[in-house]
């Protein structure tokens, strides 16, 4: 039977490449993985500074388990340019910083200990997509997801891929189809069973087929009594395949889902229903560590789309993105565009190889998880390349004719081979544009964009971001502009059937190059910060949920009178999904307010809006006068539901500090965002608080990032990684205002 080990620990980084090490252990530093080549400061970086070779090393000592088998590193991704050797001997070579692929050990052990030298190249090769031109966004450099040790039969199962029908009838089917890796060519003889198990575990049905070639086929069939997976109830099940041969046995599973996916002219499909996709672009990157976060972080990244931001969409903006990401996408419910790496320039022939191979290795990697629900296919707001693009639609409908494919275009007019028109839409803001006459519009007319005569699947993939870019700590009426510009874009979605849904620029600022962004190396494009802190547009998403879900009531203000242009803080905008708020100034005065419908007449949860309709402008006091408190409350069906305060006279009274989770898995590296909050004496983050505050971590955990750290709006973030062993780990934030406060975190080994 196969066996799994990960093999995260005892590396030797090298921040240098030279010959000597390929085949000599030198002494360097001990780091772990997930590893980022270069350690980060927050901005104002030099982004040159991890563009180059580095070494990793590591002794592997035999194991009496090798013997008469198959040994291979499997490593799930590294940044950019890979070459794997043993013992000296180049065994593996990768170019692609995105996709999972094995080195072969095999024929190079020896009996006592062995060198594994991974050499990773961190330059912008123009050969490997996506290099070549300037793109938005950082690579990095770094063995930055996991590696394992695989001991497997002569004989294995290289692959399996689950596909599902008759998917809305009473009874359904799957057939599962395995290929097999041979690499010894040794007579195929045995048999394969494949069995079908529930979200527990449990054995539904099985089947089996002899052994007769490289692959084989395996049906189940009349399948009753199993659900649907949904966004609302995702249900999974599970198929696991045993070859057995005379090699040994081998033994793979996989996890999917039963559920249609179909964009059209008239919207989106799941299982046949219609479904507005509202949703947001995900970058990978963190502060300090670039890439190199484990399962836990990605999970959490996925948690926060989903369960914060009240989106039933993510893209995976502009690659393949961590499986651990996906996964969870697969167990809460989350839908996924995923696409190939690039960014507006595409290469000569051998880069287009590489991104045609791109394709395929992304679609075998993901192609049961039934969260994904279209492959993208061209250079993300690349130009029109017929033939390159007829032949990655030609692989990628070939490899998976269950899902449709879609290009993310940003020209006018652009070919249509695809099967569905993906378009970055940033025509809201272009009005600004030196030259452009076109009065104010939130998105454009499907047959302008496309040209076409007819409507065909339409989906927009991004809006606003560089149109907009806002900082947390941004004046507050540009604050209010920006959460407008999203609110704007959300209700056109919802108010034309021919638009399956909107994927907004983008979840979290993040680092890019020097041709882009503020100055210091970030793109403030997020509706939240990078340390995942929501700014006020993050609630133009939050806010349509339904109130079941959570009364959501979010009033777009500092609330103080001098913070606006002129002054006060009329128009107030408050993000949320209750039916009526009423507004308290100080003691004297009380107003009610219903949804804007008005100006956003298609959003399920339109804001309430406070202006000059319920307000003179005496009535709040004049500049220099008195300034009062102010309360908002919501009420739903006529009962009070929630209530927010506002004080007229905020100074810091608490230092909250929060971790996402109370335990990690010491073994699997896991890491926790950590969170601490100057708030005021309504409970209110100072939004404009400066200063810093000093982090200590106690215990079996690694902080990554400075101990240090600068406050951003009243707000610090860090993470910490468990190290590996268990045990309490003690988190200290000290802010000089306020003194320190403490939380403790598990570190569980399993």
């Amino acid at each position: 039977m196969r066996a799994v080990q990960k093999i995260s620990d005892d590396w030797v980084f090298h921040d240098h490449f030279v010959p000597e090490l390929i085949a000599e252990l030198w002494d360097g530093e001990a780091v772990s993985l997930p590893h980022n080549a270069v350690k980060l400061p927050f901005n104002y970086f030099d982004e040159k500074c991890y563009q180059h070779a580095f070494i990793y090393q590591k002794k592997l000592p035999w194991q009496t388990a090798f013997e008469g088998k198959e040994v291979v590193l499997r490593f799930d991704a590294a940044m950019a340019d890979a070459v794997v050797c043993l013992n000296g001997k180049q065994v593996a070579a990768h170019k692609d910083g995105y996709t999972p692929f094995e080195a072969r050990l095999t024929d190079l052990l020896v009996n006592g200990d062995n060198l594994i030298t991974v050499k990773i190249d961190g330059s912008e090769n123009p050969e490997i997509p996506p290099f070549g031109g300037m793109i938005d966004y950082l690579t990095y450099a770094g063995i930055y997801r996991d590696v394992w040790l695989e001991i497997r039969s002569s004989v294995s199962i290289a692959k399996m891929k689950v596909e599902t029908g008759n998917v809305l009838e009473a009874a359904k089917s799957a057939s599962v189809r395995c290929w097999f890796d041979n690499p010894q060519d040794l007579p195929l003889e045995g048999v394969v069973v494949a069995t079908l198990k529930d979200g527990e575990g449990s054995a539904i049905v099985a089947v089996s087929a002899p052994l007769d070639g490289a692959s084989a086929l395996l049906r189940f069939d009349n399948l009753t009594g199993l659900a649907l997976w949904d966004i609302d109830n995702p249900v999974l099940y599970e198929i696991s395949v045993e070859l057995t041969t005379t090699s040994g046995t081998d033994q793979i599973s996989s996890k999917f889902g039963f559920r249609t996916a179909e964009f059209t002219p008239d919207g989106f499909l799941l299982n046949g229903k219609p479904l507005k996709l509202m949703g947001l672009n995900r970058h990978q990157s963190f502060p300090y560590v670039g890439y190199a976060m484990g399962r836990s972080a990605q999970e959490q990244d996925a948690e926060l789309v989903k369960r914060v931001l009240k989106c039933n969409v993510v893209r995976t903006s502009h690659y393949p993105q961590s499986t651990y990401f996906l996964d969870h996408c697969d167990r809460i419910g989350l839908l996924v565009f995923e696409e190939i790496p690039g960014w507006q320039h595409i290469g000569g022939p051998a880069w287009k190889a590489e991104s045609v191979e791109n394709v395929r290795r992304m679609i075998e990697r993901d192609w049961n998880h039934p969260s994904i629900i279209i492959w993208g296919v061209r250079i993300n707001e690349s130009q029109d390349d017929h033939d390159f693009y007829t032949e990655t639609n030609r692989l990628a409908r070939e490899l998976d004719p269950t899902r449709q494919t879609g290009g993310v275009r940003y020209i006018d007019e652009s070919e249509l081979l695809e099967d569905v028109y993906t378009m970055n839409d940033f025509s809201q803001g272009s009005e600004e544009l030196p030259g452009n006459n076109r009065p104010h519009v939130a998105l454009r007319n499907q047959r302008e964009v496309t040209g076409l005569s007819k409507l065909v699947p339409y989906l927009v993939t991004e809006f606003n971001g560089h149109m907009y870019p806002t900082k947390r700590t941004d004046q507050e009426q540009r604050q209010a502009e920006h959460v407008s510009r999203h609110l704007r874009v959300l209700d056109a979605m919802h108010g034309d059937p021919n638009v399956s849904g909107c994927i907004g620029w983008c979840m979290f600022d993040y680092n890019t190059h020097q041709e882009f962004g503020s100055g210091d190396r970030i793109c403030y494009h997020g509706v939240m910060d990078m340390f995942r802190e929501p700014k006020f547009a993050a609630y133009a998403y939050i806010s349509q949920c339904d109130p079941s879900d959570e009364v959501v009531l979010k009033p777009v203000t500092y609330w103080a009178r001098g913070e606006r242009n002129i002054g006060g803080v009329l128009p107030l905008i408050i993000l949320t999904n209750c039916d009526e708020i009423e507004f308290r100034y100080g003691n004297q005065l009380s107003k009610r307010a219903g949804p804007d419908r008005q100006n956003y007449p298609h959003l399920p949860h339109p804001p309430i809006v406070f202006d000059e309709r319920h307000f003179r402008p005496e009535e709040m006091g004049l500049w220099g006068s008195s300034w009062q408190d102010g309360t908002l409350v919501g009420y739903i069906n006529g009962e009070a539901v929630k209530a927010v305060q506002m004080s007229s006279a905020p100074v810091p009274t608490t230092l909250q500090v929060e971790a996402d989770q109370t335990s990690l898995n010491a073994m699997e590296r896991d890491t926790v965002r950590v969170i601490a909050r100057v708030l005021d004496q309504t409970g209110n983050v100072l939004p404009y608080l400066e200063g810093s505050m000093e982090v200590d971590v106690a215990g079996p955990a690694i902080l990554l990032g400075p101990n240090i750290v600068p406050i951003r709006g009243g707000i610090v973030g860090f993470w910490l990684q468990a190290n590996g062993e268990p045990g309490d780990i003690d988190i200290g934030v000290y802010w000089p205002g306020l003194g320190g406060e403490r939380i403790r975190v598990v570190s569980v080994g399993l």
